[in-house]
């Protein structure tokens, strides 16, 4: 399981610029599961992204498509963690090994 801290080196208006196509990024991953959860920083400074992948290297693949990272207007920031106490609805949502 990782967390994704994202964070925009450029203005609000150049990241809008990209948006639709990061959302149909977010699409593609969210239908092949690796993407959990996703939403926008407050303030709107960069976002967040829940994910499961088999491990970092295969998550660095899936980043190196998002249009931000192709574009160059954000930083990425991946921190990995191992779920070991959650409700009952998320075990139905990950890939626990």
């Amino acid at each position: 399981m990782f967390i994704i801290s994202i964070s925009y080196k450029v203005d609000l208006s150049e990241v809008e610029k990209h948006i639709n196509e990061h959302i149909a990024y977010l699409d593609k991953y969210y239908a092949k599961g690796n993407f959990i959860a996703s939403g926008p920083k407050v303030p709107r400074v960069g976002g967040v992204i829940l994910a499961h992948a088999n491990n970092k290297e295969e998550l660095n693949v899936i980043l190196h498509e998002d249009p931000f990272y192709k574009a160059g207007i954000a930083n990425y920031d991946v921190t990995e963690f191992m779920p070991n106490k959650m409700v009952k609805l998320f075990e139905s949502l990950i890939k626990l090994p």
